[in-house]
């Protein structure tokens, strides 16, 4: 057995039957990283003619040192030491003749899923890989509970077969149908479009809209990615408010209608509440009808969306905040997931941090998702394969290492 590069009709035959086949390992990953300082390759362990694994492995300098990467780590069966260990001596051999100090892999491999009634990771036998990566002279760098790393370790993967409005949690219905109240639209959208979506993203991605332009364009060949535009259409936004203000009214006069009979405080408590409701939906009315023959189209959302083989991925969104009530990303989210969901198996929402206390900055973002109700998994996490020791030390003793590796963007 031994490694040898291997075409792209044979890493793609061979990912099409894998099970932890994923977007990261994928030629078209591979290219849009090409435009950004990698240069790669896919390799197979191969036995005669058979292929027993493969990977897609970047490479790139730091300084004149360099470098590998397989992002999600290698498409093998982690679980199987011996072959592991065998793959790795040839790996390491392969790549020693390459001039490459290390390998740097982060496997998709679940180890954990949440509990959501006790807020526990709860852990099955692939917490064992770990051992057996060790064993095979991998070094476990450390846990991160945020976005230290280079790809999110705490993922959140929503089976799409059972998805619908009432299954949510009931804030993010209630957000849902705010939004589908004030008259959002989704819309998918074309290439031209990746500016207006940039405009609603900028602020909370290191990469400029070129870098956006690249990955649709790389991932629209084989028809793998989506983008998608939200906006205000004024007249539904009008008319539905209307609706809501007429049967509010209703229900306003028959509870006005019970507390002449009864004055009980519920009574009260919920003619209040309808009043409240009378007000938001005549000043709702007010704000349709001024701009309700608007010409131009207000753009207050986006997402963009990568599609692999039976699942997609949320890659990134972004809104206007100036619009944050109208619930813009609530309504993003619930529109992109019914659009999919009886085209694909699976929906990856992204990663969130795995602390889970509610004074941690970033709950509200896991509170957002964990509102859609998604299956939370705790992945492996990084590891290093060294190869030249001399070289892998001086990279981290001289801090190059800590530099050069910042996460991807986490929405």
């Amino acid at each position: 057995m031994n490694i040898r590069p291997i075409s792209v009709d044979e890493f793609n035959t061979f990912a099409q039957k894998f099970p932890l086949r994923n977007y990261y390992q994928s030629l078209n990953y591979a290219k849009l990283q090409a435009e950004y300082g990698y240069d790669y390759e896919l390799i197979g362990y191969t036995e005669n003619s058979s292929i027993l694994a493969a990977a897609l492995i970047l490479t790139k300098k730091i300084k004149s040192i360099t470098y590998g990467y397989a992002p999600r780590g290698f498409l093998i069966d982690y679980s199987n030491l011996y072959f592991l260990k065998n793959f790795t001596v040839q790996l390491k051999a392969y790549y020693r003749n390459k001039g490459i100090a290390f390998i740097k892999i982060n496997p998709e491999i679940a180890i954990g899923k949440l509990n959501y009634q006790t807020m526990n990771i709860e852990y099955n036998t692939n917490y064992r890989v770990i051992d057996n990566l060790i064993t095979c002279s991998y070094k476990k760098l450390k846990n991160n509970l945020n976005f230290e790393a280079m790809l999110p370790r705490f993922m959140t993967v929503l089976p799409l077969s059972n998805f619908s409005l009432q299954n949510l949690q009931k804030n993010t219905r209630n957000k849902v149908r705010k939004g589908i109240r004030k008259g959002l639209t989704l819309e998918k959208a074309d290439k031209f479009a990746i500016d207006t979506f940039y405009n609603l993203i900028k602020d909370k991605v290191p990469k400029d809209n070129y870098y956006y332009k690249d990955k649709f364009n790389v991932f629209e060949e084989n028809d793998e990615v989506d983008l998608f535009l939200v906006s205000i259409n004024y007249k539904k936004f009008l008319l539905n408010s209307q609706k809501a203000y007429e049967e509010e009214l209703n229900k306003n006069y028959l509870l006005n209608e019970k507390i002449s009979k009864k004055n009980k405080n519920n009574l009260v408590n919920k003619k209040m509440s309808s009043d409240r409701l009378i007000l938001t939906y005549k000043n709702e009315i007010t704000e349709a009808g001024q701009k309700v023959n608007n010409a131009e189209k207000e753009y207050i959302a986006a997402a963009l969306v990568i599609k692999y083989d039976n699942r997609i991925k949320i890659d990134i969104t972004g809104f206007d905040p100036e619009y944050k009530k109208y619930a813009p990303n609530y309504f993003l989210y619930y529109a992109i997931l019914d659009y999919y969901k009886d085209k694909y198996k699976y929906a990856e929402l992204n990663g969130i941090s795995g602390d889970f206390n509610k004074d941690n900055e970033l709950y509200g973002l896991t509170r957002f998702k964990m509102g859609f109700k998604p299956d939370i998994y705790e992945y492996i996490g990084e590891f290093d394969l060294p190869i030249d020791n001399i070289k892998y030390e001086f990279l981290i003793r001289s801090g190059r290492m800590a530099k050069e590796f910042t996460k991807e963007e986490v929405d």
